[in-house]
C-alpha cells in the first residue's frame, strides 16, 4: 500500500502504521521517510525497545506501552479524498501460545517467522474511516500534543469524534477505562476474511468491465468515423486513462521510415508534451527490436536497461521527458507495420508490467490496425470514385464536343456538295465559295481527329522523343509561320516577340516544341480581339531552365480556373455555346509535351478581361554558350 502512495498523486493522504515492536519498524523506516514527502499526516506507532520515542522529525512517531494490546496487533491505513484501504491484523492465539515461553529479550528468527496473524484487508471506505477513528483516538492518548493535528485530519475526512476518550498522563499511566482490544475484534465481525476474496473477485470483474468499455469506446469511434486522426486520438486518450499512464503516444510508422512524427498523445498532469516532435526510428534499438520480432517491447526501468543506456537517442528521450518505464507495441495488419503505440510511466517506483495490461495494449493495437486499413481503403475508394467521375465527365465532354465539332462541319460539307451536285448551272463564283467552305470544314475535322490522336499517343507514352540543341528564336519563327494561312483569311491580333540574342540553347524535340508554341499562340489569338496584342518572351530563370511566356490582352481567366484550363476538353464557354472554335485539347496537349522534357507549364491571370499569361520551361543545354 505504501508503494501505491508513492506511485500515485494522492492529495496529502492520511497514513497510519502500527508495528508491534521497534525492530519491525526499523525494516520499513526508509519507506515512511519517502512517504513524508507526499503528506504531513503520517503516524507511525511502535512499542520501543531501544531508541524509538515520541518525535516529529519527518513524521509523527508514537511510542506505546509494552503491555498495550497494540503489541499483538499490526495495522496499516491509507485514507485520501477518493481512495481508502486498510489492513487490520491481530496475532493469532496459537501463535501467542507457541511463543509465550520464548524470552522477549532475545528475539529469535524462528519466533518471528512463526508469528501468525488474522484480520482483514479492505478498501471499503466506511471500514477505513472507523479504523482511522480508533487509531487517531489512541494516538491522541499517547501524544496529547498532537490534538490540533488530529482534529484537523478528522475534520478533513469527516471522522466522528469518540464520545469517551481514554487518556494517559505524562508518565503514561492509564487514566479512565482503556479498551485494550480496540480494533480487530470490532472490525473482523464487520468483515470476515472471506470478504477479501469477494473484494478481489469484484475488483477483477471491475477491471474486466473497464477493459470491455475501453475496447467498446474505440470500436464505437471506428464505426462513427473513417477519419484515422479522430480514431487514433480517441484510442490514445482512452488507453492512457485506463492504464493510468503518464503519457500514451500513437503515431504512424512503416518499416522503411527513418523518423516518425508524434501525431496523437494523452498526457497525465505535470508531464511534458512531445506532440509534433520528430523521433528517430532508424537508430532506435527498441523500434528495431519491434520491427524484427513484430512483437511489443517493454522496459521496466530505463535507468538500468542496457539497450536504453547504450543508445544516445533513447538516453536523450529518457532524460528530456522523464521516461522511467516504457512500452512499445506495434500496430500491425497482416504482418505489415502501420504504426506504434507507446506508454510512458515517469514516476518512481518503476511500473511493473502485468500480463493483462500487455494483452489489452495488444488488443487495442490490433483494432487500431484494422481501423487504419479501413480508413486507407475508404480513401482509395474515394480516389477511385473521383477518377471515375473524371472519366465520366471526359466521356460526356467527348460526346458533346465531338458531336458538335463533327456534326457542324459535316453538315456544311454535305450542303455544299449537294448544292454542287444538284445545281449544274450554279455560277462559277458560287461554286468556288462552296468548294472553299467544304475544304475549310474538312480541314477543321482533320485537326480535330489529329488532336485526339496526338493526345492519346502522349498520354499512353507511345511518343518517341528526339531531343536536340535548338535556339528558341528559330522555334518561335516556325510556330508563327503556321499562322500565315489563317492571317490571310481573318484578321488576328498583333504579335510581338521579345527574345534576347544572348539566350542559351535549349534541349528539346524541335517538332514538339514548335507544336507547344503554335498551340499557345493559337489559343491566345482565339481569345484576344483583333485590336489586341500578343507578346512572346523568353528569359533564363536561374535554375538551368529557360522560361517562355505567351501573354495576351484578351478575356483573361478567372483565378479559380487557372489549373483546370489544362484539363482535357476544358471549354471556357461550354461545349455548345462558344464563340470560338476548338476542342479544348490544345492546352492538355501542351502540358503533356512539356512534361515529356521534365518542364513545367502554368497560367496566370488577374481575372476576366485582364488578359492572361501562359508560361512553360525548357531545359538549357548544359554548358551552352550564348547564341551567335
Amino acid at each position: 500500500m505504501e508503494d501505491q502512495v508513492l506511485a500515485a498523486t494522492l492529495d496529502r493522504p492520511l497514513i497510519i502504521a502500527s508495528f508491534q515492536k521497534e525492530r519491525f519498524y526499523r525494516q520499513e523506516a526508509h519507506r515512511y521517510q519517502r512517504l513524508a514527502e507526499k503528506s504531513n499526516q503520517i503516524y507511525v506507532l511502535s512499542a520501543p525497545e531501544t531508541e524509538f520515542a515520541n518525535s516529529s522529525e519527518y513524521y509523527e512517531k508514537v511510542a506505546f506501552e509494552p503491555d498495550d494490546a497494540l503489541t499483538q496487533e499490526w495495522h496499516l491505513l491509507v485514507l485520501a479524498e477518493n481512495y481508502a484501504t486498510c489492513l487490520i491484523c491481530r496475532e493469532s492465539l496459537s501463535s501467542l501460545s507457541r511463543n509465550k515461553h520464548i524470552p522477549e529479550m532475545i528475539p529469535s528468527l524462528d519466533m518471528d517467522t512463526a508469528r501468525r496473524f488474522e484480520g482483514i484487508w479492505t478498501s471499503e471506505k466506511g471500514v477505513c474511516l472507523k479504523a482511522a477513528q480508533l487509531l487517531l483516538d489512541r494516538i491522541h492518548v499517547y501524544r496529547p500534543d498532537l490534538a490540533g493535528k488530529v482534529a484537523e485530519v478528522k475534520q478533513r475526512f469527516k471522522i466522528e469524534e469518540s464520545i469517551n476518550k481514554s487518556r494517559v498522563n505524562s508518565s503514561h499511566e492509564y487514566v479512565g477505562d482503556i479498551d485494550t482490544d480496540p480494533f480487530v475484534q470490532r472490525l473482523v465481525t464487520y468483515l470476515q476474511a472471506s470478504q477479501y476474496k469477494l473484494h478481489k473477485a469484484y475488483r477483477s470483474i471491475t477491471a474486466q468491465a473497464r477493459k470491455e468499455r475501453l475496447v467498446n469506446s474505440i470500436s464505437t469511434a471506428i464505426r462513427r468515423s473513417l477519419d484515422p486522426r479522430e480514431i487514433l486520438q480517441v484510442a490514445a486518450q482512452e488507453l492512457g486513462e485506463h492504464l493510468e499512464a503518464c503519457r500514451c503516444l500513437i503515431y504512424r510508422a512503416q518499416a522503411t521510415d527513418a523518423k516518425a512524427i508524434i501525431e496523437h498523445e494523452f498526457l497525465n498532469s505535470h508531464v511534458t508534451s512531445v506532440l509534433g516532435q520528430s523521433w528517430e526510428l532508424e537508430n532506435n534499438p527498441l523500434f528495431q527490436q519491434v520491427l524484427k520480432q513484430l512483437e511489443g517491447v517493454c522496459v521496466d526501468d530505463t535507468l538500468v536497461d542496457y539497450k536504453v543506456k547504450k543508445s544516445p537517442a533513447l538516453s536523450s528521450i529518457v532524460k528530456q521527458f522523464g521516461v522511467r518505464s516504457w512500452l512499445i507495441e506495434p500496430v500491425l495488419y497482416q504482418g505489415r507495420l502501420l504504426g506504434i503505440v507507446e506508454l510512458h510511466y515517469c514516476y518512481f517506483p518503476t511500473h511493473e508490467w502485468q500480463s493483462g495490461e500487455l494483452d489489452l495494449v495488444k488488443a487495442i493495437a490490433t483494432q487500431i490496425g484494422a481501423a487504419l486499413i479501413q480508413a486507407e481503403s475508404f480513401a482509395n475508394l474515394e480516389e477511385l470514385n473521383q477518377q471515375l467521375e473524371a472519366l465520366d465527365r471526359t466521356r460526356s465532354n467527348l460526346i458533346a464536343i465531338t458531336g458538335h465539332e463533327l456534326r457542324t462541319p459535316l453538315s456544311t460539307i454535305q450542303v455544299c456538295l449537294e448544292s454542287l451536285a444538284t445545281e449544274p448551272d450554279m455560277p462559277w463564283e458560287l461554286q468556288q465559295v462552296m468548294l472553299s467552305t467544304a475544304l475549310s470544314d474538312s480541314e477543321r475535322m482533320r485537326k480535330l481527329v489529329q488532336d485526339f490522336l496526338t493526345l492519346s499517343n502522349l498520354e499512353s507514352g507511345r511518343v518517341e522523343w528526339h531531343p536536340e540543341s535548338l535556339t528558341i528564336q528559330e522555334c518561335i519563327d516556325l510556330s508563327l509561320s503556321r499562322l500565315r494561312t489563317r492571317s490571310s483569311q481573318e484578321k488576328i491580333p498583333k504579335i510581338k516577340t521579345q527574345i534576347s540574342a544572348n539566350l542559351p540553347l535549349v534541349r528539346a524535340d524541335g517538332d514538339w516544341l514548335v507544336e507547344v508554341l503554335a498551340k499557345l499562340v493559337d489559343n491566345a489569338c482565339k481569345f484576344t480581339p483583333s485590336s489586341g496584342e500578343i507578346t512572346i518572351k523568353a528569359i533564363t530563370n536561374g535554375q538551368e531552365m529557360l522560361e517562355v511566356t505567351v501573354s495576351d490582352t484578351g478575356r483573361g481567366i478567372e483565378p479559380n480556373r487557372l489549373e483546370i484550363v489544362f484539363d482535357r476538353f476544358y471549354q471556357e464557354e461550354g461545349a455548345l455555346r462558344r464563340t470560338t472554335g476548338g476542342t479544348g485539347l490544345g492546352l492538355a496537349i501542351c502540358r503533356q509535351i512539356v512534361n515529356g522534357w521534365d518542364g513545367k507549364i502554368w497560367a496566370e491571370s488577374t481575372g476576366k478581361d485582364q488578359g492572361s499569361q501562359f508560361h512553360f520551361t525548357i531545359p538549357i543545354v548544359h554548358g551552352s554558350q550564348e547564341n551567335n
